[in-house]
């Protein structure tokens, strides 16, 4: 007779023994891979196909019907990489041959992320750049540079506009999609003008600006500009203060915060009475939306901004694959187009399922050696950045699917870097949150992440922690910093850009940022340019000017009469 304890460790194999035969499987195909690699062969067979793929590759030289940018805030090329690595290892394999969605991308280039002002750029400024086509100061969003932060009455004749606003104007339609509150910098250049990233709502605004007529981001979010799919957290500050989160209603850190008792869900949902609209705060009311009867949604999933990748209650709110998905099926609908905004799989929604993986992951990560980004990387904790990276691309992934490249431009980069990096000369396949494999001259071990600054920074007497017996693969493990810093900062490297679909072979070569907005702007015939590139429509295949049929018959005729 079994006891309690074994009927219960059959049952985790049970549950388990699919997820141990795949990923002892995909161990195994890495094993076999290794062997492969050794071979000269192998690597001159690649190379032959990427350079066939090259060779083949033509430029889409006509216009864009629709616009997709997406924004991985933080996201520096060692993040990528170390991404890449984590989805690797995530699906059993070593890591390193990864293929993330971003990386099929046929154009890249590379972009200084510098501000007007700053060597090292903030979210804001950078934001004004790829989405209103020009360098900004710190601080202030879809203002110029001869605004100043915080100065109110230097926001007035400073204005500056985006993309997406442009495209408004054209008649296509337009959405957001965060995973941080709707109103944060990122967003925020798309639709407002302020010379403070931090005037959330008006209850943040100084009376002296308020008394000079400045108004506050949330409210520009529903005034500036009609945005047909505005999607992320941020509810607290859409309602008047004091009402209680309808999420959590006992909490008062939650509740709105509003001064002047508006509601701006309400105003969003009745500026277009013509229109079907809907506002969603829970998961299930989001899934539930026909999108076929839905003309503009709004869903704010949590007061302020949405949690971390790892920590997402899936049951209440949605991932940023969703929220993307979503977006496109409605936006779609339009026949003149859209332009989308997208900010930051493998996740299973048992958090018994997801604690049974990690243990299994980093035993078979170990037994087969040879086998939101930005607010992670600030808080020093690696894996909330890297698992933030990585379902970021899965939402690429997704909108490749739901999309075509003949007529849509997508264009994916970065604000800015992070001073985030990972070496040690570790081996093929180490686990990307493990150590390196030798110690380091203090004889104590050291994790291959590490931070140039940041709250990491931890000395006991005068020495380096001893993370001997600390658990560097918990999802809130700090990683070590060089330099004790509050919060960890931004890093000031170029950051890549990958583009795909009409006139994405403009993204080339290495750029100033703000050339995003007008790359993007161009492909789709945007303001201010009018010399556009022809309809898709007017060139065949090889990029010359398709004859109608009436043109060929005045041919064959008068070719007829010199006969």
């Amino acid at each position: 007779m079994q006891t309690p304890h074994c009927r219960a460790n059959n049952l985790l194999l049970i549950l388990l023994g699919p997820i141990l035969l795949a990923v002892g499987r995909a161990a195994m195909e890495s094993q076999a891979l290794y062997e492969r690699e050794r071979e000269p062969a192998y690597w001159d067979a690649q190379a032959r196909a990427t350079l066939d793929a090259a060779l083949r590759l033509r430029p889409r030289e006509h216009q864009a019907k629709n616009l997709i940018l997406f924004l991985g805030d933080g996201m520096g090329v060692s993040t990528v990489t170390a991404a890449r690595i984590l989805r690797g290892q995530m699906e059993g394999g070593s890591g390193e041959e990864t293929m993330l969605a971003m990386d099929t991308f046929p154009y890249v280039a590379l972009s200084k992320t510098y501000s007007v002002d700053k060597q090292v750029a903030d979210s804001a400024s950078t934001a004004t750049a790829y989405h209103c086509g020009v360098k900004a100061n710190a601080k202030t969003v879809g203002l110029s540079a001869n605004a100043v932060a915080y100065e109110c009455n230097t926001t007035f004749g400073n204005e500056v506009f985006s993309v997406l606003r442009r495209a408004k104007a054209q008649g296509k339609s337009v959405g957001v999609v965060t995973t941080t509150r709707v109103q944060h910098a990122s967003p925020a250049a798309a639709y407002a003008h302020s010379v403070s990233r931090s005037w959330y709502s008006d209850a943040d605004l100084p009376s002296s600006a308020r008394r000079q007529g400045c108004v506050d981001i949330a409210t520009q979010l529903v005034t500036n500009v009609d945005i047909d799919v505005i999607l992320g957290g941020g509810r607290m500050y859409m309602t008047p203060k004091g009402t209680p989160d309808p999420e959590y209603p006992t909490s008062n850190s939650r509740k709105g915060d509003r001064k002047d008792k508006r509601n701006l869900i309400d105003v969003w949902l009745k500026a277009k009475p013509n229109k079907k609209s809907r506002y969603v705060w829970h998961k299930k009311e989001f899934d539930e939306i026909n999108v076929k009867a839905t003309d503009r949604l709004m869903g704010l999933f949590e007061p302020k901004d949405m949690r971390f990748e790892v920590f997402r209650n899936s049951t209440r709110d949605p991932s940023i694959v969703e929220m993307t998905e979503k977006a496109i099926q409605i936006l779609s609908k339009n026949p003149k187009g859209y332009f989308l905004f997208v900010e930051d799989e493998y996740y299973v929604n048992s958090p018994l399922m997801q604690n049974c993986i990690k243990l299994v992951m980093m035993r078979v990560l170990s037994d087969f050696k040879n086998t939101r980004i930005d607010h992670g990387h600030h808080d020093g904790i690696a894996k909330l950045a890297l698992t933030e990276a990585v379902m970021f691309d899965r939402a690429i992934q997704r909108a490749a699917q739901l999309t075509r490249e003949s007529d849509t431009l997508t264009v994916v980069t970065a604000d800015h870097s992070h001073v985030f990096t990972f070496g040690g000369s570790t081996p093929r396949g180490n686990p990307i949150f493990g150590l390196a494999p030798k110690k380091a001259d203090d004889k104590m071990p050291f994790t291959s992440i590490l931070y140039a600054n940041g709250p990491g920074y931890v000395h006991v007497n005068g020495t380096r922690g001893n993370i001997t017996m600390v658990d560097y693969y918990d999802e809130e493990y700090m990683q070590q910093a060089a330099v004790p810093l509050d919060s960890e900062t931004h890093g000031g490297e170029d950051v890549a850009i990958y583009a795909k679909g009409p006139m994405a072979h403009l993204i080339h070569g290495v750029k100033e940022q703000n050339y995003v907005a007008h790359v993007m702007a161009y492909a789709a015939c945007l303001e201010p340019y009018k010399n556009c590139p022809p309809h898709p429509h007017s060139r065949t295949a090889s990029g010359c000017v398709n004859t109608t049929p009436s043109h060929l018959f005045g041919l064959i005729s008068l070719l007829w009469l010199l006969r």
